[in-house]
């Protein structure tokens, strides 16, 4: 029987396969890894010891090059089998919400959003965070917060940047109205 270790590495394999597979183009290593860590299911250390054994074992594969030389690599028919037979061992739940995490991600990359924060001191030693999503040259969303510490200001900026996307239709479903969840029924 596998160790712990092992098994916990199979089922990384079996998420990362059944992402890739679903997403169905092929991913440069760090759009894969990106992708893959959208939730807290995988750490990054686990993720590219997967990744090197499933390339190794012929379960992924080089596929060319992106237009910066990085390699993109695709899921082979052995991958996909794998990925179609094995993947209920991992919870429905946690499988349909990664899909979901990274076809948003995907979607935001593809269209080059970019993502920029701020951080400013005020005289009263609180902080002005300023989040900006720009499409092109269109400014998709725009605002800035004060909070009272360089702490929150920290926390704040890490999550816009890990993700931009949930909090974008996050504010943009409380700007429309959607604040059901808000409030205790």
């Amino acid at each position: 029987m596998p160790s712990a270790s092992a098994r916990n590495l199979n089922n990384i394999k079996i998420f990362v396969l059944y992402l890739m597979r679903n997403i169905n183009y092929p991913m440069n290593f760090a759009t894969v890894n990106d992708i893959v860590r959208q939730n807290d299911y995988v750490m990054y250390l686990d993720f590219a010891e997967a990744f090197h054994q499933m390339l190794d074992s012929g379960l992924i594969c080089e596929d060319g090059k992106d237009e910066t030389g990085d390699t993109l690599y695709s899921v082979t028919k052995r991958g996909a089998m794998v990925a179609e037979e094995l993947h209920r061992d991992i919870p429905p739940a946690i499988l349909d919400q990664s899909l979901s995490c990274a076809l948003r991600y995907l979607d935001f990359q593809r269209r080059s959003i970019t993502v920029d924060c701020t951080s400013e001191r005020r005289g009263d030693n609180s902080f002005d965070v300023t989040l900006t999503l720009k499409e092109q040259n269109k400014i998709l969303l725009s605002t800035t917060v004060n909070v009272d510490s360089e702490y929150r200001s920290h926390q704040i900026r890490q999550a816009f940047r890990e993700r931009p996307d949930v909090i974008y239709r996050g504010i943009m479903a409380l700007l429309a109205g959607k604040v059901d969840f808000l409030f205790d029924k």
